[in-house]
């Protein structure tokens, strides 16, 4: 690969020298002649943001921290939850509660105290995106939002910046590389974001613990090959992971001449409303306006320690209801509409499943077919261990 407009600019900025503790360190690096001491030269003198402190954000800010990327930028607002430690590797059990950024900003620094670590504790937004991203040389994304890709993607292209880009779910994962200045960008593959709701989150459908482990060292490799201008990015091509198969297929990629932001008139010239744009509101509202009949998990305690005749209905998988549930009747969501004989349509039923999405399609349903008395259990078993009974367990 003919050396990078990234490489370049580090290589011409990047007065730096090496310590000998820094020699020793990357040894193994610089007796690679594609690295060699000008290549470690330009990682110590690389800038490079990683959005998110999470599943993508561990590995590949571990990896650029280790290869003596010299500063590394890092933002996140979250903090660390029992549900991150299956993954979220730059994060330990004594750091539960803790902001993200205290604890990743620590790892990191006992990795390699010579990496500078700048972190930024807030939401990126359209109001802040170009400030933060401007002093950077690579952006890499590591949310799990369709919003915030959006957000990165736009971003990187008014600024021109390239965007190392990853996504996760259950067992499969991507990455590539989008830089509008060398090929196609995030819009170019996705033009339109899909239907809120379409695309269950990882809290939702899972991910594999160690599948973020493989993209996310992807986009550290992609970042370094960037740095050094070495290699064959990932640039118009998109890498697709599928772990159970153990398999790597590529896709192709081509800009996009009518892509609304690196297209050959584009229409967006500056960060827009990204929740808007990927009909958040509309979803909102709409959910509003179509509400379900509910009941709080003290309401129903309340109902059941009174002796009233209520019929609890999980609708959740039978796998899940191995981890927790109430005793409840089991009857999967997506079996119900061919189930619904076994059910009284003049009973009180509450129903529930881990959160209340599920359980609220089902209230809906259920109505549609001519159950008067029926009610969402909001928030789900989740909020009954959290409210009602600590020993059922949270998943």
């Amino acid at each position: 690969m003919r050396e990078s407009a990234i490489s370049h600019r580090i290589s011409e900025n990047g007065q730096v020298e090496l310590s000998q503790e820094e020699i020793r360190r990357y040894s193994r690096h610089l007796i690679m002649p594609e690295v060699a001491l000008e290549g470690q030269k330009k990682l110590k003198a690389a800038r490079v943001l990683t959005i998110g402190a999470g599943g993508l954000g561990s590995p590949l800010a571990m990896y650029l921290a280790a290869a003596g990327v010299g500063t590394i930028g890092v933002v996140d607002f979250d903090v660390v939850d029992e549900s991150n430690l299956q993954r979220q590797i730059i994060h330990g059990t004594s750091d539960l509660g803790r902001p993200k950024l205290q604890s990743a900003k620590e790892k990191l620094e006992d990795i390699n105290p010579n990496v500078k670590v700048e972190t930024f504790e807030e939401a990126l937004s359209s109001e802040n995106a170009l400030d933060i991203f401007r002093d950077f040389d690579i952006i890499v994304d590591g949310t799990d939002n369709f919003p915030t890709r959006y957000l990165v993607n736009d971003a990187c292209v008014l600024t021109g910046k390239p965007n190392v880009y990853g996504s996760i779910f259950r067992f499969e994962g991507q990455a590539s590389v989008f830089w509008a200045e060398e090929g196609p960008c995030y819009r170019c593959l996705y033009p339109e974001p899909p239907p809120p709701g379409l695309v269950p989150s990882c809290a939702e459908g899972g991910v594999l613990g160690i599948l973020p482990g493989a993209i996310g060292t992807i986009q550290a490799t992609e970042t370094v090959k960037l740095i050094l201008g070495i290699g064959e990015p990932l640039i118009g091509r998109l890498l697709l992971y599928d772990a159970l198969g153990m398999r790597f297929r590529e896709m192709k990629l081509r800009k996009d001449p009518n892509c609304p932001i690196c297209g050959e008139n584009p229409t967006v010239t500056e960060l827009i409303d990204y929740q808007e744009f990927c009909g958040i509101p509309q979803a909102q509202a709409a959910a509003q306006q179509n509400a379900v009949p509910e009941i709080s998990v003290r309401e129903l305690k309340e109902k059941l320690d009174r002796g009233e005749n209520v019929y609890v209905l999980d609708v959740r998988e039978p796998h899940e209801y191995e981890i927790a549930n109430l005793g409840a009747r089991l009857l999967p969501l997506g079996e119900l509409p061919e189930r619904l004989h076994e059910l009284d349509q003049n009973a009180e039923i509450a129903v529930h499943c881990k959160t209340g999405g599920r359980s609220a399609k089902a209230v809906k349903l259920l109505k549609d077919a001519g159950f008067a008395n029926v009610y969402n259990v909001k928030g789900g078993i989740t909020a009954w261990s959290e409210e009602i009974d600590p020993s059922v367990p949270k998943y």
